[in-house]
């Protein structure tokens, strides 16, 4: 508070021995009522006294007609009065420092599950962060009559009032003394002492413990997830509340004291939880790449380049300078680490190595997991296309050999680097099933089990607008087409064999069909039938198609095929059978058995279940 301006001409002016007084009556080391009470917290005019007290021993001070003894009186005064105004400056700020309303921003489950490895589990939470912010800015606002916050807000920057303005207007006043008097460093020391204890306090709150960056490279992954989602809520908090709100604190106690007063106070305040902050981002950037990390990589890539703004203004001082460079920098490395995991995933898909055959030809676990991870990807889209794979690609990874497959140029023309990147990885998921879908015995199965991936490949793009908006609807086609080819391959390997069983050459006696028909060879036809049938039966009632509409319409393609030519070769050779010894033997099933059998196909059955259904 500043002392009425003139009030040595008004007549009001404490007199030089008054201002002696006034200040040793309250030196706490002599004094136990100084040490009991006070000066800010009791009467107002006490407050004025005392500070109109201290700024009339400073202009003693700077006279040129005082004594030498006098000076030396003056000095121990004014150190008397700098060290109870440091006191007083303590207790104001220990008296006004409360903890930050950020319950909301910190209740993040840590036992969730948050995991981005293309399991198809991935949750979205991360992505709430905002609105957390906002429901917290929101809340405050309504309990503004409760509580001594008010929130004011500046682009995406909102910042608190962290102490009462009646507070900092006195914390001003004896701030500018104390810096006048040449008390600037024991100034600085209280001010950034009791606010970075309640900065620490904050950041604690919001559930992000300290680290080194060894600490968190030893991490297992799991624990990591978790800790990266606190951190993306914990770095909008600080970056856009908390960090900011200390540093409007400092420019409204200290603005027009000194040219760098309030820089040097928010960086002593601020600068430890800081660099703890962006330490966690910078081991997460150079940590060893894997696939599964690649989307909480994202997460803090897009965090922290949505903060940039707000780092450049909270952080613009010259004295701020490594806490902006440290920052651009990680930004870079998480977008190389980005990069780099890509690569690395392409590599790992076209190398996975297992051998051995998914039982019943169904999607195997890397189709899942592949395109679960590209739909993913799609999700990251814009920053993906714009800071991540900027930089065109080469072409010469297209280029297929013996262990790597051939993409067609003209299949990538028009396209954005991340769309290549795309269909790229789906070229060599084909070309990595091509080669597993040899190690089954039966061809047919081979066929079912590519079918069944493209499939899953295919509906995958369709279901994701961005993926198919990426991956367009040319390259679609040519999966589709792949699709109808695996699906006609497997027909043509299973029921090539089945119906040429039923046909009429070799039935004729003489080759003409009013000769007369060779029973033996009908009977032999029959049987034929009956076994390849049964068999196809046995086997295929066990693999499995998990797509219900394709399944059924695979089985309604088989029947089309099947039901019409068994009912016609019936229908012709029906009557030679049943003229015959135990008719029963040859003529074992009817259409309707096969139309029920059909029905048994691609559901997975085990073998004993398809034995019980058959006594039944």
């Amino acid at each position: 508070m500043e002392p009425p301006e003139n009030s040595n001409a008004s007549g009001g002016a404490v007199a030089f021995e008054d201002a002696q007084k006034i200040i040793l009556r309250w030196d706490s080391t002599v004094s136990e009522e100084a040490r009991e009470r006070m000066i800010f917290e009791g009467d107002r005019d006490e407050v004025d006294r005392y500070l109109k007290a201290v700024d009339d021993i400073q202009k003693s001070m700077s006279s040129t007609s005082i004594s030498d003894d006098q000076d030396k009186v003056n000095s121990t005064t004014i150190q008397i009065a700098m060290a109870r105004l440091e006191d007083e400056f303590r207790n104001i700020l220990l008296n006004h420092t409360t903890p930050v309303e950020l319950d909301s921003l910190a209740a993040a489950d840590p036992s969730s599950s948050v995991h981005s490895s293309a399991a198809g589990e991935y949750e979205e939470d991360d992505h709430a962060g905002d609105d957390d912010i906002q429901d917290q800015i929101q809340r405050a606002d309504s309990s503004t009559s409760n509580s001594s916050a008010s929130y004011r807000s500046t682009s995406s920057i909102r910042e608190i009032d962290l102490i009462p303005q009646e507070a900092v207007c006195d914390l001003q006043s004896i701030a500018k003394r104390m810096i006048s008097a040449g008390y600037l460093r024991e100034c600085i020391q209280v001010y950034g002492g009791v606010r970075k204890s309640a900065v620490d306090s904050n950041f604690k709150r919001l559930g992000f413990e300290k680290l080194s960056i060894g600490d968190i490279q030893r991490l297992e992954w799991d624990a990591l997830e978790t800790k990266i989602r606190r951190w993306i809520r914990a770095a909008k908090v600080c970056i856009r509340i908390l960090f900011s709100s200390e540093k409007r604190l400092c420019e409204q106690i200290f603005y027009g004291i000194g040219t760098a007063v309030d820089d040097a106070c928010f960086m002593e305040t601020v600068k430890g939880p800081a660099i703890q902050l962006f330490n966690f981002a910078e081991a997460i950037s150079i940590s060893r790449r894997s696939p599964e990390k690649m989307f909480k990589i994202l997460d803090l890539h897009d965090t922290l380049m949505d903060l940039m703004p707000d780092i450049e203004v909270v952080f613009e001082s010259k004295s701020a300078d490594s806490i902006r460079v440290q920052a651009a920098e990680i930004l870079s490395r998480l977008a190389e680490a980005a990069r780099g995991i890509l690569s690395e995933f392409e590599n790992a898909v076209l190398r996975e190595p297992s051998l051995v055959p998914v039982p019943g030809g169904t999607i195997h676990p890397l189709t899942r997991y592949v395109m679960n991870y590209i739909s993913l990807i799609s999700d990251y889209k814009q920053t993906l296309i714009e800071l991540i794979l900027s930089k065109p690609s080469t072409g010469s990874r297209y280029s297929g050999d013996s262990t790597t497959p051939d993409m067609e140029f003209a299949e990538l023309e028009g396209k954005t680097p991340l769309a290549i990147h795309l269909i790229w990885i789906i070229v060599i998921l084909q070309f990595n099933l091509d080669g597993k879908s040899k190690h089954y015995k039966d061809v047919s199965l081979a066929h079912l089990f590519m079918m069944n991936n493209i499939h899953y490949i295919v509906q995958k793009v369709k279901g994701s607008p961005e993926l198919r908006e990426m991956i367009g609807d040319d390259y679609l086609r040519k999966l589709t087409g792949k699709l109808r080819q695996a699906a006609t391959s497997y027909q043509r390997a299973t029921w090539v064999r089945v119906l040429y069983c039923l046909r009429d050459e070799g039935l004729h006696v003489s080759g003409s069909f009013s000769s007369g028909v060779s029973k033996s060879v009908l009977r032999e036809r029959f049987k034929t039938f009956n076994a390849m049938l049964e068999e196809v039966h046995r086997t295929q009632a066990t693999w499995l198609v998990p797509d219900n509409q394709l399944r059924e319409e695979l089985r309604i393609s088989i029947s089309e095929k099947l039901i019409p030519a068994y009912r016609s070769f019936l229908g012709r050779y029906r009557s030679h059978i049943e003229s015959g010894k135990h008719p029963e033997n040859y003529m074992k099933y009817s259409v309707e058995d096969l139309e029920s059998a059909v029905l048994d196909f691609f559901e997975g059955y085990p073998v004993s279940q398809l034995l019980r259904r058959r006594c039944q």
